[in-house]
């Protein structure tokens, strides 16, 4: 049977061996994904060459390189500086300071779940630096990705993807490194705490007063997503918010103990 074919049917014993060797290599269960990532590693096997999930496998576990490759295509790491510029003001004009309000105090616990690169996070520690959020503790980032790890802890990005932020943030949080390079500043970095991470194997901290998590459950299959669902509610303090991606609404929030605030915008209820 051809790659075009086993595209289409059902995958064949042979994929279920490689599903577990790619788990024990990397710590990703390719069944918590939906049917379509089937197809996005058949797309790579073409691109390849390789014929064989066993060849694959081999490939891919003896080359960094193309072990880089694999996880970049599975998991999609693209994004950059207040992706989706609306829902960061959002955040900075008015439920952060809401959050002020009902608690009395302004120390404020957030995280950002499937990091990636960085981008998100330090987003996330300059605008706690613009809110004035009087919490020390640092922003927790967690990916599975070692590699996008080694990235975000770096600090250095494309000048292009920090276009959405506000021009009078730029000289405030980056250095520039050359023409088209900048790096976040030290003050930036020093409130992120990076961590190696499994969302769907992992136990959380609790507490948290936001966590954002966007663009990364797109993939997983239903009940993946409501298990990860129901352990973010319980990540949260009563009355905290999870921010999904644009293209990921959480259609059972009621049943999952959530309350709707807006658009992929969702509420641990206060009591």
């Amino acid at each position: 049977m051809s790659l075009q074919e086993n595209a289409v049917y059902p995958a064949p014993p042979e994929y279920d061996v490689f599903k577990k060797k790619i788990q024990e290599l990397t710590g990703i269960d390719l069944d918590a994904y939906k049917y379509q990532i089937h197809r996005r590693i058949h797309m790579l096997m073409q691109r390849w060459a390789v014929n064989s999930y066993d060849e694959y496998y081999r490939a891919i576990a003896g080359n960094p390189d193309k072990l880089r490759e694999f996880l970049d295509y599975l998991t999609i790491n693209v994004t950059e500086f207040f992706r989706n510029a609306g829902r960061w003001w959002e955040l900075k004009d008015k439920i952060i300071p809401q959050m002020y309000k009902d608690l009395g105090h302004q120390r404020l616990k957030f995280w950002s779940a499937g990091c990636s690169t960085g981008e998100e996070p330090y987003s996330l520690a300059i605008l706690a630096i613009e809110a004035k959020v009087a919490n020390p503790q640092p922003v927790l980032a967690g990916d599975i990705d070692q590699g996008v790890l080694a990235k975000a802890q770096a600090g250095v990005y494309q000048r292009r993807q920090i276009a959405s932020a506000p021009k009078e943030w730029v000289p405030k949080y980056f250095i520039d490194v050359d023409a088209d390079t900048v790096k976040v500043k030290p003050e930036v970095r020093d409130k992120v705490k990076f961590r190696h991470m499994n969302l769907i194997k992992d136990k959380f901290e609790s507490g948290f007063d936001i966590i954002l998590c966007r663009n990364v459950v797109i993939y997983f299959g239903t009940e993946t997503k409501s298990a990860l669902y129901k352990k973010f509610l319980e990540a949260l303090r009563p009355g905290g918010y999870l921010v999904t991606g644009a293209t990921e609404q959480i259609f059972d929030y009621k049943t999952l103990g959530f309350e709707s605030v807006g658009p992929f915008l969702y509420r641990r209820p206060s009591k």
